[in-house]
């Protein structure tokens, strides 16, 4: 488990150095394979949904032909927004963990908690604050060089 959040970390350093807000994901299999490992790309593709989350989502369902990732894990740095939680809960993803929680645009122990609307087709098991202290610490440093 701590290795996948480490490949989440390293994914997040890269979208730093890119300039975007560094935050990794990972998607693993139900056979503890990784199926896709992405950062966030939302400056360099020029679009507002090139979220980690989503991106990692849209690689492994190409990869599976299937847009159902049922038995899969996702390993992410930062609490996913509500974009995200949305897109988690129609793949049917079946474990998130989250590194950071994100007060301000969090979606799922933050905000709207999508995952505990009635109207939620699937909630997955949610595990957070997996290496919470890097996560954050990386988020904070991004920014206050940005101020």
């Amino acid at each position: 488990m701590s290795e996948f959040m480490d490949m989440a970390l390293r994914e997040a350093e890269a979208a730093a150095e890119r300039g975007e807000v560094p935050v990794g994901a990972v998607l693993v299999g139900a056979d503890g394979d990784v199926l896709a490992q992405n950062g966030n790309r939302v400056l360099e593709l020029a679009d507002p949904s090139a979220h980690a989350e989503l991106l990692v989502i849209r690689q492994a369902v190409q990869r599976l032909s299937s847009e159902r990732l049922t038995g899969c894990d996702l390993y992410v740095t930062l609490e996913p927004c509500p974009m995200c939680a949305g897109a988690i809960s129609l793949a049917r993803v079946r474990r998130l963990y989250y590194g950071a929680e994100d007060p301000k645009a969090g979606g799922v122990d933050h905000g709207p908690r999508v995952f505990s609307h009635a109207t939620c087709h699937h909630a997955p098991e949610v595990y957070g604050g997996l290496q919470a202290a890097a996560s954050s610490q990386m988020l904070k440093q991004f920014f206050k060089a940005r101020r």
